[in-house]
């Protein structure tokens, strides 16, 4: 019997599998796709680094990615984990959470979470607005500014690649096109996993990381809703710098949901709404983008520094909880992560050292706001 599974090889499943083998074990990853698809959420150039929370559980699990990110170090003489700041600004509601590509922030205003990062010792000013727009000549701003030059961008495609790289110097094992049909909990004697093909493994534990496709391969899991959307960010072509990585709190009389985003070395700067996009089965995804129109004119109105008819527009994929909180918890053999999208790439090193630890302890239980539902 295998000792450790992990089904689904994208930036959480890649993460968990490497904190394993830094604690002497040798993960199988099972990844339906081929290596650098495009079908998931963690394919691209670039995620914002994105530390505007003002919730403990966050903040501590933000501290544990950051241990990690400082651990893979350099990628091609160059940090995997850009430190160029990150500003949030604007006085719109928040919608709880805050992260990756979601630039709300869970416990009200600026200050507050100026006050939380200084307590950890994570360097944060609040500037004015005028004093900001200075420093940043390609934004707008109205209103007080928080700044963090301890944040910034995580270089997304290039971290997955050196994931795998480790893994497999390791010991373990990353086998990509290896679908799975379904995951059974099988008590006492582990879990089991079906592959489409017929071939099954057995395990002490299965670790599903399985983003879009949760709910289909764990029907005997009770999960909280989990939400699939498709989101259309797009690069515009800056015309003046320097840029910071970026959350708006936008007025939600006026705009359909926040902004991020953030400068992508030879793509421009990514700008998109938070979780805006149309339903969709992972399956049948149409790769249609939406708000085109929108963006532009929050360019051309916010993004003085960016030319707005020079928009690439292109999708992605969110997989959310209603309330935005991850899903980190253990139910009998298997080890479930879950929801992320749009919130949690960033966090992706203290994600995978959490799903280790339930892996390897199974009366280890994480945070309350990230347990699974009760049965």
């Amino acid at each position: 019997m295998t000792r450790i599974v992990i089904v689904g090889g994208g930036i959480m499943g890649l993460a968990t599998a490497w904190s394993l083998t830094r604690r002497g074990e040798q993960p199988i990853v099972l990844e339906r796709f081929e290596r650098g698809h495009t079908h998931g959420a963690s394919h691209g150039a670039t995620r914002n680094f994105n530390n505007a929370y003002a919730d403990d559980h966050y903040l501590d699990l933000l501290q544990r990615a950051r241990e990690g990110w400082d651990l893979l170090g350099e990628v091609d003489g160059e940090p995997l984990l850009r430190r160029h700041g990150l500003v949030t600004h604007g006085a719109g509601s928040d919608l709880g959470g805050g992260g990756d590509d979601d630039p709300s922030t869970a416990d009200g205003g600026l200050a507050t979470i100026a006050r939380r990062l200084g307590a950890r010792g994570i360097p944060a000013q609040l500037l004015s607005g005028t004093d900001a727009a200075a420093r940043w000549p390609g934004m707008r701003f109205e209103d007080e500014v928080l700044y963090s030059p301890d944040a910034g961008v995580a270089r997304a495609s290039a971290a997955v690649l050196e994931l795998e790289r480790r893994i497999l110097a390791a010991g373990g094992e990353v086998r990509w096109s290896s679908p799975v049909r379904v995951i059974d909990d099988l008590g006492e004697r582990g879990a089991r996993v079906t592959l489409a093909n017929g071939n099954r493994l057995e395990a002490d534990v299965v670790v599903a990381t399985l983003g879009a496709w949760t709910e289909a391969l764990l029907p005997g899991i009770r999960l909280p809703r989990l939400i699939v959307t498709e989101e259309s960010p797009a690069h515009f072509a800056p015309t003046t710098g320097p840029w910071p990585s970026f959350n708006h709190r936008l007025d939600p009389a006026r705009w359909p949901a926040p902004v991020y985003g953030m400068p992508t070395p030879g793509e421009g700067v990514k700008v998109g709404f938070h979780r805006v996009g149309d339903v969709v089965d992972p399956d049948e995804r149409p790769h249609r983008t939406t708000h085109h129109d929108t963006l532009v004119d929050y360019v051309r109105e916010w993004m003085p520094g960016l030319d707005p008819a020079s928009a690439v527009h292109f999708s992605c994929t969110y997989t959310s909880t209603d309330d935005s909180a991850f899903v980190l918890d253990r139910a009998g053999s298997i080890v479930v992560g879950a929801g992320f999208s749009g919130h949690g790439f960033k966090f992706a090193p203290g994600v995978g050292a959490t799903l280790a630890d339930l892996a390897l302890d199974r009366s280890a239980r994480a945070a309350a706001p990230f347990r699974l539902p009760a049965a």
